[in-house]
């Protein structure tokens, strides 16, 4: 009979996690400060409304209409809204470690989405947003002063790690940077008859829309035709982007603004979406009231 032996694992002990006596305030302060921003940005995109300081086609303009300003149906500043709203939250959390565990991971995100939408901003749509660079500038304090609070031996000793916090930020943005650039499925028919007869009666009329591959108020133009788009008098004015050379034909008729319409000699629409009733009525479409009624 073997042995007993005396030696027995002993009982681990409790471990002890420190507590914090206040709320992070400073953290909390520029949670608020990111949630009141991206908030503002939400509301106007969902009512539609103009952004104070963007004028339409500017810079900022084409930055908040991009296809870059929704993400899942939702727009990116909403996403933004709920990460500094999970900042804010986790200010209110008192173990020690999981504090500043969590407050590095989501400001180390959101720091790294920050400066990818900023990166498009400047390299694809060649604009530039200041409530864009203004959110990355709060996010960049935030992830400043959980540096500064330190010490950061918790977090760091965390399975993810800087590296591994990073790398899942990175296959995150991979995967939203996919949705993003997704091709985008033109209208297919059938086309509605009365819409086709408008477009059609737009270019018997000599009637000139002028606008620009990436300009987001050309494709929402587009898109109130439907899948008779094709059949518009369109005039390509800028391919290769905002600060690129336009097209001549567009220089010499004066165009600086897109979208822009011309009609019986007479300039429409600088920078803005004519709906179908507007272009039916002033090249007095002859079924102009069935736009009007709808």
């Amino acid at each position: 009979m073997g042995r007993k032996t005396k030696n027995r694992r002993a009982k681990s002990a409790p471990v002890a996690y420190t507590l914090r006596s206040t709320p992070n305030w400073p953290l909390l302060a520029l949670s608020i400060l990111g949630m009141l921003l991206t908030a503002y940005l939400t509301w106007a995109k969902f009512t539609e409304s103009a952004v104070q300081g963007c004028t339409v086609g500017g810079g900022c303009d084409v930055v908040l209409t991009s296809r870059w300003s929704t993400l899942l149906g939702l727009p990116t500043s909403m996403w933004g809204f709920l990460g500094y709203a999970a900042l804010a939250a986790i200010a209110f959390v008192r173990r020690e470690d999981q504090h500043r565990s969590w407050a590095w991971t989501v400001a180390v995100f959101g720091v790294c989405y920050s400066v990818y939408l900023t990166i498009v901003s400047l390299t694809v749509l060649h604009s530039t947003c200041p409530y864009c660079l203004t959110s990355l500038t709060l996010m960049s304090a935030i992830l400043a002063l959980v540096l500064a609070q330190g010490p950061f031996s918790v977090a760091r000793r965390s399975w993810l790690g800087l590296a591994g916090r990073v790398a899942v930020a990175a296959v995150v943005i991979l995967a939203a940077h996919a949705v993003y650039t997704a091709p985008q499925e033109e209208p297919t028919g059938p086309e509605d008859p009365k819409v086709r007869a408008l477009a059609e009666h737009l270019k018997e009329k000599g009637v000139l829309f002028y606008g620009a591959s990436w300009c987001p108020h050309c494709q929402e133009q587009k898109r109130l035709f439907g899948a008779s788009a094709k059949r518009l008098p369109y005039v390509e004015c800028n391919l290769a982007g905002p600060n690129a050379p336009q097209a001549s034909a567009c220089t010499q008729a004066g165009v600086d603004t897109y979208p822009t319409w011309f009609i019986n000699g007479r300039r429409y629409a600088v920078g803005q979406v004519l709906s179908l009733a507007e272009l039916a009525n002033a090249t007095g479409f002859p079924d102009a009231a069935s736009f009007r009624a709808e």
